[in-house]
């Protein structure tokens, strides 16, 4: 299986390359001493490999774009599984176009919520971190050392268990980078097309707006007589609006008919009759003690002191 992986791994690696090859405690530290200088082979002259603690990978601050290729658990007899921070981090330290080769225990019918994923959940949480292309190399079924391991790390047994090599691609851009649709002009099938004359007849330009020899229409050309025809206050009134006695009409609440106004504009016409002083205080004997000038004049005699309502047409200045 180590020549076969080596096999799988060098098909991606160049001269001049450079390399992250990531490790962990599945594995022995004899195992990657021997893996690495093999890894060094495959990109000399001019390539360089770093070797990183999976664990460490998200403090180690790599550079944006600085590897051509990430080998995660590719180190003979790692069981490692990798979390979304870890498959995210790869793609953000891969150049564009660059790839990650992944090896993982899997579950080859894991439970959605199982610690294992399947090859198939792997395959998509590795496009869900960003990267593309995703392509199964390899499946072999697990030592029984790498299960010893999977049951001390991971507390993980039973369920057909094997080991899955994946390949991906980081998209050929940069995160973040810009690029301008080229959109087509091209008609698109189903679509009408648009006769040229309604679009002009529909576009106003600023250009338009000095144009003497445009004609504007008048919008009040557009109103016929219908339209000009003032409406019946009681088409406007709302539902409970103006209902009651003759006598004694009460509008909504939200008027909008001017019913509201009209009440109140016949409220204030409503003048109360007050009774009239008395400058000389013989007003109640008869017109024979009258002035002439008396509101009084022409009404019979009265007692002191009762209240005599007087017309208002009495009480205008002569």
């Amino acid at each position: 299986m180590y020549t076969v992986m080596m096999e799988a791994v060098g098909c991606f690696l160049s001269s001049g390359h450079r390399v992250a090859v990531t490790w962990d405690n599945t594995s022995t530290p004899e195992r990657l001493q021997e893996f690495v200088p093999q890894v060094q082979a495959a990109v000399a002259p001019g390539g360089k490999v770093s070797v990183e603690n999976v664990e460490r990978l998200l403090l180690s601050a790599h550079a944006d774009s600085s590897y051509d290729t990430v080998l995660l658990g590719a180190v003979p007899g790692s069981a490692a599984v990798h979390n979304s921070d870890v498959l995210a981090e790869v793609a953000r330290i891969l150049k564009p176009g660059g790839t990650v080769i992944i090896q993982e225990p899997v579950d080859l019918h894991a439970a959605p919520d199982a610690h294992l994923r399947s090859p198939a959940r792997l395959s998509s949480a590795l496009t869900l971190s960003g990267l593309t292309g995703v392509k199964q190399l390899l499946q072999e079924p697990l030592t029984s050392q790498q299960i010893r391991s999977i049951g001390e790390h991971l507390g993980y047994s039973g369920g057909e268990m094997a080991t899955v090599t994946l390949s991906a691609n980081k998209p050929n851009y940069e995160v973040g980078s810009t690029r301008q649709l080229s959109l087509s002009k091209r008609p698109v099938p189903g679509k009408p097309s648009v006769d040229p004359a309604a679009v002009k007849l529909w576009t106003l330009s600023a250009s338009d707006m000095n144009d003497d020899d445009g004609d504007l229409l008048d919008s009040d050309e557009l109103l016929d007589a219908e339209d000009l025809k003032k409406p019946l206050p009681s088409s406007l009134q709302k539902s409970g609006c103006g209902e009651g006695s003759e006598k004694k009409r009460k509008a909504c609440k939200n008027c909008t008919c001017g019913l509201a106004e009209e009440l109140v504009e016949e409220k204030s016409k409503i003048v109360t009759p007050k009774p009239a002083p008395s400058a000389c205080g013989n007003c109640y004997l008869g017109d024979a003690f009258r002035c002439a000038s008396c509101p009084y004049l022409g009404m019979p005699a009265f007692k002191p002191g009762e209240k005599v309502l007087l017309n208002p047409s009495q009480l205008q200045d002569s």
